[in-house]
């Protein structure tokens, strides 16, 4: 059954009539693979099967939730919880302006990498190790002796807590705290590799990079929510100073989130983002073909929901 012939009815449903082709849903797209592929997906979807106009725009996460909270833009496709924690206290439980879908969410891992054969050759296995010097100058790619850990690309919630964790373990005074974007990083591991250098950065699922690469998490002590205390600058100025983290990430979970506008707006689309249901296979798969292989996410949407319409249709069943 095709989801055009299934969903075209649901237009009617959506309680807008003739003026909802005049108005557009927003997707807020920030700057990583994963939510590209979703918020591309979901793009094909609604213009697809629900008769709407769906405009992507990129933009941060804080951005994206100050948008979504006015309702200037309507969608996220994939916040991470809890990095972006302080977002969803803001605006879905102090607000209400936004809602969380997604049913329990994708589950997600985040750590410290290092290459595992230069990891053996070293003998690096803690996180602590990077505190010390001599190890600390093993991840030099520059030559200014001094070297660099990737600790995520700038915007990303993410990348803030990694700077309070390297305050937190102390190796914010062996290494340089690289922010620059997956794809360069994720280059940098590759030829790090190849030449059996040193590198050490964020690693994460779902992500391609697990298919690529042969990394190992470094140890740490396990997550104790009483010693992780994390404040976001757009809580706090004074954020690393008042925070602390010395300890291993707790899970994450990846959610699409949405203007609580959409429900009486576009119920439709709302049930839709509550139905989501993704997995990490799934979606570090999606990663692969638009980081790697070089798909354009609009391309790779359109033939991804043409192949997965039965599950399509259990998220428009919601």
């Amino acid at each position: 059954m095709k989801l055009k012939a299934l969903c075209l009815s649901t237009t009617v449903a959506l309680g807008m009539g003739t003026s909802a082709m005049a108005a557009d849903i927003v997707i807020g797209i920030p700057n990583w693979p994963s939510v590209n592929a979703v918020g591309n997906i979901l793009k094909v979807v609604i213009e697809d099967n629900l008769g709407l106009e769906v405009e992507i725009q990129n933009g941060a996460n804080p951005i994206v939730f100050e948008a979504m909270d006015t309702g200037s833009m309507h969608i996220h496709p994939e916040v991470w919880i809890p990095n972006q924690q302080n977002l969803h206290n803001t605006y879905v439980e102090e607000k209400k302006t936004v809602l969380r879908g997604g049913g329990d969410g994708v589950e997600a891992f985040t750590a410290m990498c290092v290459p595992t054969k230069f990891a053996e050759e070293n003998g690096i296995t803690s996180i602590d190790d990077l505190t010390d010097p001599s190890v600390a100058a093993l991840f030099d790619s520059d030559g200014d002796g001094k070297g660099e850990i990737w600790i995520g690309a700038t915007g990303w919630a993410s990348t803030n807590i990694e700077r309070i964790r390297a305050k937190s373990y102390g190796y914010q005074e062996t290494l340089e705290l690289l922010e620059i974007d997956d794809t360069l990083a994720y280059a940098n591991l590759d030829a790090a590799i190849k030449a059996d250098k040193g590198w050490v950065g964020v690693c994460y699922t779902p992500h391609y990079m697990w298919t690529l690469y042969d990394v190992t998490p470094l140890d740490e002590p396990p997550h104790d929510p009483e010693r992780w205390n994390i404040t976001q600058p757009t809580d706090d100025p004074n954020w690393l100073d008042v925070s602390s983290a010395d300890v291993h990430w707790p899970s994450a979970y990846l959610y699409p989130y949405f203007s609580a506008s959409l429900e009486d707006e576009y119920p439709a689309v709302a049930g839709l983002l509550k139905g989501l249901d993704l997995d990490p296979d799934t979606v570090s798969a999606m990663t692969y073909e638009i980081a790697i292989k070089g798909v354009d996410p609009a391309d790779f949407a359109k033939a991804w929901v043409a192949d997965n319409e039965e599950r399509v249709l259990d998220w428009l069943a919601n």
